[in-house]
């Protein structure tokens, strides 16, 4: 009987390939939240169903700084007292957000019971999308490292300060080490200009060479731009207020390439992460009764 459900979860998942981004950087303030709502817009306006899930469960912020007004969030879900369908808000653009909550420290605890709980309801998700993004807490907490393994591919946004760069490698490493995620794309956010952002690139990965088996991409630098703390202070993103803006262009372009990475044709990041959970759990529940 396991062995059929877990037959007919993956058949169901190759039937549904959906693109499954993880944004992460380790360090807070390198602009992640940013790039993943400013990329999030551009893909729906290219005319793809979106999802961001804002994984900062215990200081969430992607609602406030869209302006959104926001019922239920995720903690809902855990609790039982509604789907995840009943907490998606329509962001710009129709770029659909599954919200978190703020100040709530027992969100950043979940125990592997309620994990499970937040996995099944993904897994059960009925919307349509074509596109999930994550943008994941600060930090290398373990919900970080399972949203991120969860991915099919994980942007690493860094910026030119020691600490974003230290921070960065130091979740790769765990990421390759410990789980064995091999390829990882990076975003330079905050440069002056290109070359900064190739010179920051290759300060990352010199040392990821050096003492990890990885493969690191530069797939964006994105310029500092006054025009994206403007945005901010009117609760919209920066491709929206200032669709022209050198960080807009950045942005757009990163989003047109996003959608171009390949899907594995067999069921993968998100899906089949989430499915092994499920099957793992069903196996430990029948171990149990037995």
């Amino acid at each position: 009987m396991i062995e059929d459900q877990a037959s007919s979860l993956r058949k169901m998942a190759s039937n549904n390939l959906i693109k499954v981004i993880a944004v992460t950087g380790g360090k807070g303030g390198v602009g992640k939240t940013n790039v993943t709502l400013n990329t999030a817009i551009s893909m729906a306006k290219m005319g793809k169903r979106v999802l961001v899930l804002d994984a900062d469960l215990g200081l969430a912020n992607i609602d406030v700084m869209l302006g959104l007004r926001v019922e239920k969030n995720l903690s809902h879900v855990l609790s039982g007292e509604c789907l995840l369908e009943d907490i998606l808000v329509h962001g710009p653009n129709g770029v659909m957000i599954a919200p978190a909550t703020s100040g709530t420290k027992s969100m950043t605890e979940l125990s592997s019971v309620e994990h499970a709980g937040l996995i099944r309801a993904f897994s059960e998700l009925r919307t349509k999308i074509d596109v999930l993004i994550v943008d994941t807490a600060a930090g290398i907490s373990d919900m970080v490292i399972s949203f991120s393994r969860a991915a099919q591919d994980i942007m690493v946004v860094v910026c030119d300060e020691p600490t974003s760069l230290t921070d960065a490698y130091a979740l790769i490493k765990i990421l390759n080490r410990d789980h064995g995620v091999f390829r990882f794309k990076v975003v330079a956010n905050m440069v002056r200009n290109m070359r900064e952002g190739q010179e920051l690139f290759a300060k990352l990965s010199k040392v990821s060479n050096r003492f990890l088996d990885v493969a690191l991409e530069l797939v964006a630098t994105v310029p500092f731009d006054e025009n994206i703390r403007k945005s901010v202070r009117k609760q919209k993103c920066i491709v929206d207020a200032f669709p022209n803006s050198p960080a807009s262009n950045a942005i757009n372009t990163l989003a047109k390439n996003a959608m171009a990475w390949p899907i594995p044709s067999q069921p993968g990041g998100h899906l089949e992460f989430f499915l092994e959970q499920l099957v793992g759990q069903n196996n430990s529940t029948v171990s149990e009764k037995l």
